[in-house]
């Protein structure tokens, strides 16, 4: 007479059964079993050799797909201050449990990631920069609405010793470093950064070439910002030009001065794109691990224009009245315009050099820079995720980009990005299979933050609610 199997109860757990697991290094692993208990993975093992009593907890996981949970790792809380206070409730409706601010007013963002330490269950992890660290003059200077006061602008290295360490004592995560730096404060920073254990990330300042950056310590580039002006066959000269058009413009506003040394120079960059040149840059870049953030979702969204779609804008509902209303406003008055020929070439480059980033071996991580340019906090990491996709990556190869390689970053990887026993259970339950499909990650049937389930309709009441504020 055949044995039977022996019905395992877990106590104070949660039991999702026969569902199949896409770990980000190995791919799809079908039919398992995966019991969280105390906010983290408890057990991982084959649906047919664990059998569970009835007495358990126990969701069904037949048909569905579970990927560890999402990061976008290039948010601004301060872009836009009002905006705020809904994304920490719309990054977790949309399946991304934690991100990586990148840039704004210490007291300010520093407010988020305390709201989120302090309701752990309930809101995404969030890791903060602080103010982008800048050069006079400073970019992000509270001139304009496009240029809130995002960032510090410093003057002497003594400035950036003094700014780095009390930034260090505030408690950032990483720091970053801007275009209008020179380059002996751009090596104070890597250097402080290294020593602190702080990692640097930021645009190649424009007084410096993608290579002198990379092996200064810069250990990660957001945007692949000015990459295009050190892979031309002029690139020497038009480092020399700019340093001219920097000492010119020194009394000049820090984004008007930026803008129009991009304007000079950017396409006459891609214009002289020499292959020979960017392969030079991505192999030192590749030797140094220097990170990518390519955040495609902004850099392609000017000529993309995904912000006319209907779901799109039906994502504006769950914005303050305000701000959906200017979006919706502006939108509009964007549409009307023609985008450039030299805007679709651009933006096809940064498309084409993605690809050749991730064949050089290069790591690459997944973020966006939302809100800004309309892009819905949440939902925009999805459209970032298909645009690397588009870019070249393989599905699973995304999906990467938004788990374990954060948490590498971090230092986190033996607690998130993987879904493997004793990590926290932060983990998204999928529909469909998005390794078929990258899309299908918008396919969010529950999400887990440290083990809380959010299932379809409380996710749902989460939208519901900020619809109605």
């Amino acid at each position: 007479m055949a044995c039977q199997p022996t019905e395992v109860v877990f106590e104070e757990a949660l039991c999702i059964e026969n569902i199949s697991i896409i770990d980000p290094e190995k791919g799809l692993i079908k039919n398992q079993t995966v019991i969280i208990r105390a906010g983290k993975i408890h057990k991982i093992a084959s649906s047919d050799e664990l059998h569970l009593a009835p007495d358990n907890e126990i969701i069904d996981g037949t048909d569905k797909f579970i990927i560890p949970g999402l990061w976008d790792t290039h948010v601004h809380f301060a872009y836009i201050e009002e905006l705020a206070p809904r994304m920490l409730d719309l990054f977790i409706a949309y399946g991304v449990t934690s991100v990586r601010d990148i840039g704004g007013e210490i007291g300010f963002v520093k407010k988020w990631k305390e709201r989120a330490l302090s309701n752990p269950t309930a809101a995404p992890r969030v890791m903060i920069a602080g103010p982008l660290i800048d050069g006079m003059p400073n970019v992000y200077d509270g001139s304009d609405v496009w240029r809130p006061p995002l960032s510090v602008g410093v003057e002497s290295v003594e400035e950036v010793i003094n700014l780095v360490n009390e930034l260090d004592s505030l408690g950032v995560d990483m720091l970053k470093a801007y275009e209008m730096l020179t380059p002996d404060q751009f090596v104070a920073i890597t250097k402080l950064g290294k020593e602190k254990g702080l990692k640097v990330t930021g645009h190649v300042p424009l007084s410096m070439d993608a290579i002198s950056a990379s092996n200064a310590g810069l250990n990660s580039i957001e945007h692949l910002k000015n990459l295009e002006l050190s892979c031309a066959s002029n690139a020497d000269e038009l480092l020399e030009e700019r340093k001219r058009l920097l000492a010119s413009g020194k009394n000049d506003r820090g984004g008007v001065l930026r803008s129009r040394i991009h304007r000079a120079q950017q396409q006459i960059a891609i214009d002289n794109y020499d292959e020979y040149k960017a392969q030079e840059i991505l192999d030192v870049l590749a030797q140094n691990q220097t990170w990518q953030i390519p955040t495609l979702a902004i850099n392609t969204g000017s000529t993309k224009r995904f912000f006319a779609t209907a779901e799109w804008k039906e994502s504006y509902k769950y914005l303050p009245d305000s701000i959906e209303q200017q979006w919706r406003k502006n939108v509009e008055t964007m549409m009307e315009r023609e985008v450039s020929e030299f805007s679709q070439r651009f933006a096809k480059w940064k498309l084409d050099m993605v690809n050749k980033i991730h064949q050089a071996g290069i790591d690459i991580m997944a973020g966006t820079d939302c809100p800004i340019l309309y892009l819905t906090p949440g939902l925009s990491l999805h459209l970032e995720l298909a645009l690397l996709v588009e870019s070249g990556l393989s599905p699973l190869d995304a999906i990467k980009t938004a788990t374990l390689n954060p948490a590498r970053y971090f230092n986190l990887e033996n607690e998130l990005g993987s879904i493997r026993e004793n990590m926290w259970a932060d983990l998204v339950i999928l529909d469909a299979n998005p390794l078929e499909n990258i899309n299908n990650t918008k396919c969010i049937d529950a999400v887990l933050k440290q083990g809380k389930y959010f299932d379809r309709n409380e996710l749902d009441e989460i939208l519901e609610r900020l619809n109605n504020q």
